[in-house]
């Protein structure tokens, strides 16, 4: 029975020791509370200093850790698991802290405004909270030892005088003056700066390892400054950035004056009116030309830039004659109630054209005089160049339809995806003129499914078709309209 209850006081010792083995982890873990957390990224510039499992803080306290560091893309990504206490916002920021300037660096964010959308799991982080660096720090040494080449250039100019050494010499002699007065009043006050001074060297001593570490890191910012501005020692080797920033600036202040010196030349041709530029800005008549001439330049490069190019490359199937027909249009579009529209048809049946021919023969078997009429049906392309101006859900073109005059109507239904199209042409080539009603609907953006019937009116012409349309605007195309000869549209 002791046995026993040795054994048991041994397991309940060792489950309280795991216990506290793991709460002390918990405590002393950076990713402790974060198991139930969510997860958010973002991109920064530089990761230098951060490691994986480092904090991440909001205003000194740890709302989450580290969890991956990444390069995608060429930008460094960041991956950080989140306390699920701590919500984080659309317009949340993040950036990089130093903990000293040779230190390790952690992640600092901030969560946004409340109120606005929840950043959710896995969510992006997209601001970037700019904080203070050695490359800024760089910069203003840089401002600052610019500021001090021109105070010494102006200590120089002044004291280097013959007025600046009078003044130096009445300076000199107040200086004495107030030695003087100033060894009065110590010798009169003799007790009171004894004091002060025993106050002054009391305080120091208080103070000493804060002035200790105040001059250590004084050491290291010099230190880091001498880098940044130390010279080459050996061929080939790179000098420090700040040297490099002053010669990068010498070398710009030579370029800056002979620019300078080439822009007074400039001005001075301009001023006299020699060149092109100097007779336009003197010659008024010249003037007023090349402002008509950029006006009208503006005018039409405006009225290209508002025509939209719709290209249609359509083929139909007529059932009765078991024959394919192509379409290639090209819809020129300057305003939404009106376009230009050129097909060229590729139609199986030809392009049929009627001959009245007078003839006159001295044939005793045939009559004097006779009249043949004759209809040519040759293996050659249709061409289409119609108007059309639209009003509410309808549209009426006007103009030549497939090599013959011929007008249309077009209803527009349900935002213009459904189209009815009617087309009257064929006027002459036929007894009986053509009437070509098709319906089309965009099923998929811009492929149309199409189908009518064509030559209505004529019984023994009659024919059944379906078809398909890819119909697109290319803004490629509207690019060459300027260099297109202006015979080629009217061919």
């Amino acid at each position: 029975m002791a046995e026993v209850t040795n054994a048991a006081k041994v397991g309940v010792m060792t489950a309280a020791l795991s216990v506290a083995l793991y709460g002390g982890y918990q405590f002393v873990s950076r990713s402790a509370g974060t198991e139930n957390g969510y997860t958010v990224f973002a991109y920064l510039p530089d990761v230098t200093g951060v490691a994986p499992r480092s904090r991440v803080m909001i205003s000194g306290v740890q709302v989450g850790v580290v969890e991956d560091i990444s390069l995608d893309g060429g930008k460094a990504r960041v991956d950080i698991r989140m306390m699920p206490s701590h919500t984080l916002y659309d317009d949340a920021a993040i950036g990089r802290k130093a903990t000293s300037l040779i230190g390790e660096n952690y992640i600092v964010l901030s969560p946004g405004t409340k109120g606005k959308e929840e950043l959710p799991d896995g969510g992006q982080i997209k601001n970037y909270i700019q904080e203070p660096s050695l490359d800024v720090l760089q910069g203003q040494v840089s401002e600052i030892l610019t500021d001090v080449k021109a105070v010494t250039g102006s200590l120089k100019e002044t004291v280097g005088s013959k007025r600046g050494e009078d003044q130096l010499d009445r300076i000199l002699e107040n200086l004495a003056q107030t030695t003087e007065q100033l060894n009065l009043l110590v010798r009169e006050n003799r007790a009171g700066v004894r004091n002060s001074i025993n106050n002054v060297q009391s305080i120091t001593q208080r103070s000493e390892p804060e002035l200790i570490a105040i001059l250590q890191n004084v050491r290291e910012l010099t230190e880091e400054v001498k880098k940044l501005a130390k010279a080459p020692e050996k061929p080939g080797e790179q000098p420090g950035a700040i040297r490099q920033a002053i010669e990068r600036t010498n070398r710009a202040t030579a370029n800056l004056e002979s620019v300078l010196k080439h822009a007074d030349n400039v001005a001075a041709r301009l001023d006299r009116g020699e060149g092109t530029i100097g007779r336009l800005t003197k010659d008024e008549r010249l003037i007023n030309e090349v402002e008509d001439t950029v006006e009208g330049i503006g005018d039409f490069v405006s009225g290209i830039s508002r025509i939209q190019t719709v290209v249609g490359l359509r083929t139909d199937y007529n059932f009765l004659a078991n024959t394919v027909k192509s379409y290639v249009s090209l819809r020129l579009q300057p305003a939404e109630d009106k376009y230009y529209l050129i097909q060229l048809v590729n139609d199986p049946r030809g392009l049929t054209d009627i001959q009245q021919i007078d003839v006159q023969t001295t044939n005793p078997n045939d009559p004097p005089s006779y009249r043949e009429i004759r209809t040519v049906t040759t293996n050659s392309f249709r061409f289409t160049f119609q108007f059309a101006k639209r009003f509410g859900p309808f549209t009426g073109r006007f103009g030549i339809m497939e090599s013959t005059g011929g007008i249309g109507l077009d209803t527009h239904l349900f935002d213009d995806r459904f189209e009815l199209r009617q087309d009257f042409f064929g006027f002459g080539e036929l007894s009986t003129p053509r009437w070509r009603v098709s319906l089309s609907y965009e099923f998929i953006r811009k492929l149309w499914l199409l189908g009518g019937v064509d030559n209505i009116l004529s019984d023994d012409r009659r024919d059944y078709f379906v078809g398909l349309q890819l119909r697109f605007n290319d803004e490629d195309l509207k690019s060459l309209l300027p260099f297109v000869p202006a015979g080629a549209l009217g061919n």
